[in-house]
């Protein structure tokens, strides 16, 4: 399978989208016009990294996300993904719902408690990715009065989905993301093999910003504290399972096997090998 990317437009803004690939890497979800997003996952699995939690994605699960900054991670599950990698995605503009729905966005105070959410894919919106699906293989078939209505029919069948108390009251809330507290976010993906400057895009931080108050929260630089919970989990995994040294070096999130061994043996004083043997 090849790269394919295939797009439906409403207004000049992407709508739907179709991402086929063979693999992938860690890739940025960064929201561009305060946009939600949702995607099925048409073949194999996908992980979701968000701020304050990790998400796996299949046929049967999708996923609901305000706006804000998270990855896309390939799966673990190689036997999943052996015939590639295959999603559609919804974009929802706060502005282009308030045209189709003849609403004021601004008039619902309404929150509802999560930033992204998974979501059972029932028989509805089953139908709804197959149709979809159909349009962006065949987009000969699109006009904008179609793309009008299948938006309009997502939103209906989202709103039902979601046990809102009203349709202004739920799309309303779906573009105010609830802030995480940062501690939060380093505790969720300390273990996770995100560069300094990823975890500063889950805090929706610029670098420097995240140093500094990484700095003012905990006291020392975020590599050396990263890296410091990374070979004190390392340790601890040594003593407790029979786990090979490589694969506890990939489970508490170092991108190699001599980048672990050179970090435990300067904490430790001793290679990982010799610190389990003793």
């Amino acid at each position: 399978m090849a790269y394919q990317e295939k797009i439906i437009t409403y207004k000049n803004r992407v709508v739907f989208i179709k991402l086929s690939m063979p693999s992938f890497d860690r890739t940025l979800k960064q929201y561009v016009e305060d946009e939600a997003c949702f995607m099925f996952v048409n073949k194999g699995e996908v992980g979701v990294r968000t701020p304050n939690e990790y998400l796996h994605l299949n046929k049967d699960t999708a996923m609901i996300a305000k706006c804000l900054n998270y990855f896309f991670e390939p799966s673990n599950n190689k036997e999943a993904c052996k015939d590639g990698i295959e999603s559609i995605g919804v974009f929802l503009y706060p502005s282009l719902v308030e045209e189709l729905f003849d609403l004021d966005l601004n008039a619902s105070n309404h929150n509802i408690d999560y930033n992204v959410k998974q979501v059972q894919v029932d028989l509805m919106l089953n139908n709804f990715r197959q149709s979809i699906d159909i349009l962006l293989d065949n987009p000969e078939l699109v006009d904008q009065n179609m793309v009008k209505i299948k938006l309009k029919e997502f939103i209906q069948l989202l709103v039902k989905s979601q046990n809102a108390p009203t349709q202004l009251d739920y799309l309303a809330a779906l573009f105010k993301p609830n802030e995480t507290a940062f501690k939060k976010v380093i505790q969720q993906n300390t273990f996770a093999n995100l560069t300094v400057k990823e975890l500063a895009l889950l805090t929706h931080l610029s670098e420097s910003s995240f140093k500094r108050k990484f700095n003012q929260v905990y006291k020392t630089s975020p590599k050396k504290y990263l890296t410091e919970k990374k070979v004190e989990r390392a340790a601890q995994l040594l003593k407790s399972n029979a786990s090979r040294v490589s694969e506890i070096a990939y489970d508490v999130g170092f991108d190699s096997v001599s980048t672990f061994n050179r970090n435990f043996t300067a904490y430790f004083g001793k290679s990982p090998s010799d610190y389990r043997l003793n």
